[in-house]
Formats: structure tokens, C-alpha cells, sequence
């Protein structure tokens, strides 16, 4: 799981240079309050020296809590927010999910796992794609979901991220389970538009090597 190995490294190195930013601006503040070091501690139990390196970034393991609690004595409220990031780590049932695609598909097409969306600096990626398809240079991307927990939130997540790609279809393969073929068989008439290549066409050209010629919604 290279890729995400690294979308976890990042992580730490963008959570390193939030907690210096936020000690540089407290550092501003405390100043411009005229307030010192040793006030600053004695308010929320921190030696002088503990704050300092709290305001140099100096301190990467400081809680969230301990942030806020000297941010709000210099003036400052200090929030964390979250933010669209790299795709969760697979577990073994998608990695199995995977898997029984792979089997599936025409033996001389190539499948690699884990690709990054091809934007620059864009943390997000599909969970597979296969390329080698006749007569088509280009990778087929695939997104494998064993279980639909809101499909209206997960299908919007596959779309946008198709949008924002070079891709103009892509194939979403479900763990063929009686929750998941309820859920969807619920949801079909909001999203059949999505996927108008049926699961049994979508399955037979890609065992034949050929591209199902539109997006698809399977399970396996």
C-alpha cells in the first residue's frame, strides 16, 4: 500500500506545520497582548518554557486541547476542521472484492491498484484500474465498495472525482450481498443514469478485453 503510506506520511507533515502555524500566531498575539511567557503558563499550567516551544512549533505532540486553551488566553480561538483527503486505506474484504474483478477480466489486460487521480497535488485515488482494453490506450478506473452505507454520498464521491479525472467512465464493483442489493435496488431510479451500461454487458467485454463502453455498476 505504497500510496497510502505516503498520503499517512504527508498527513504527519501537514499536522506538524498546522501546530507551528498555530503557535506562530499565538506567539503574535501573546505579544501584541503584552502578555509573557510565564502568565501565559501559569493561566493554563504550562511552564514558560513549554509554551515557548508551543509557539515554535517546537511541541508536535501538543493536544488540540492545550492549543486552544493558550489560544484563548492570548485572544485567540484555535479550531480544527477536516478537509477532503486521500481515499481510506483498503481493507482485506475490498482487497478480496478486488480480487474476484481480477478473475474476471481478459488475462492479458493489466490491473494495478491504488492510482492516484491525475491532478497535481490531488490526495485521492482510485481503488484500481485496468488498462490494455482493445483498441482503447487509455486505463479504465474502478471503485469497489463492499458496503453501502449511503449511496447517495458514495456515488457522488465516485462522480465528482470522475469529473475532476481524465476518465470518462468508470466501473464501480459492490460485494453481491442481500444489504447491498437492497440498498441499491431501493436507490436505482436516483442513480440508474449513472451507470447505463448493464452489469452482465459490463462483465462480458471486459472478460472479452474490451471496454464496456460507459460506466457500469456491478457485483461480484
Amino acid at each position: 500500500m505504497p500510496s497510502k503510506e505516503r498520503s499517512v506520511d504527508r498527513a504527519t507533515r501537514r499536522s506538524r506545520q498546522d501546530v507551528a502555524t498555530a503557535g506562530n500566531d499565538i506567539r503574535t498575539a501573546r505579544i501584541a497582548a503584552g502578555l509573557t511567557l510565564s502568565r501565559v503558563g501559569s493561566v493554563v499550567g504550562l511552564s514558560a518554557s513549554q509554551v515557548s516551544r508551543v509557539e515554535r512549533g517546537l511541541a508536535p505532540n501538543v493536544s488540540v486541547q492545550q492549543l486552544g486553551r493558550v489560544g484563548a488566553v492570548v485572544g485567540l480561538d484555535v479550531r480544527v476542521r477536516t478537509y477532503p483527503g486521500p481515499d481510506p486505506i483498503r481493507d482485506a474484504a475490498q482487497n478480496a472484492l478486488l480480487g474476484r474483478l481480477r478473475a474476471r477480466i481478459h488475462p492479458r489486460l493489466r490491473f494495478r491498484t491504488e492510482v492516484l487521480v491525475s491532478i497535481a497535488d490531488d490526495q485521492r485515488a482510485w481503488d484500481a484500474e485496468i488498462g490494455g482494453l482493445a483498441g482503447d490506450p487509455g486505463w479504465l478506473p474502478v471503485e469497489a465498495e463492499t458496503r453501502i452505507h449511503d449511496l447517495q454520498a458514495q456515488t457522488r464521491r465516485i462522480a465528482i472525482k470522475l469529473r475532476d479525472s481524465d476518465h470518462r467512465s468508470v466501473l464501480v464493483v459492490v460485494a453481491d450481498t442481500r444489504t447491498n442489493r437492497a440498498a441499491i435496488r431501493v436507490a436505482w431510479p436516483s442513480i440508474n443514469e449513472l451507470f447505463p451500461i448493464p452489469s452482465r454487458d459490463a462483465l462480458a467485454a471486459l472478460a472479452d478485453g474490451r471496454r464496456p463502453g460507459g460506466s457500469a455498476l456491478v457485483f461480484l
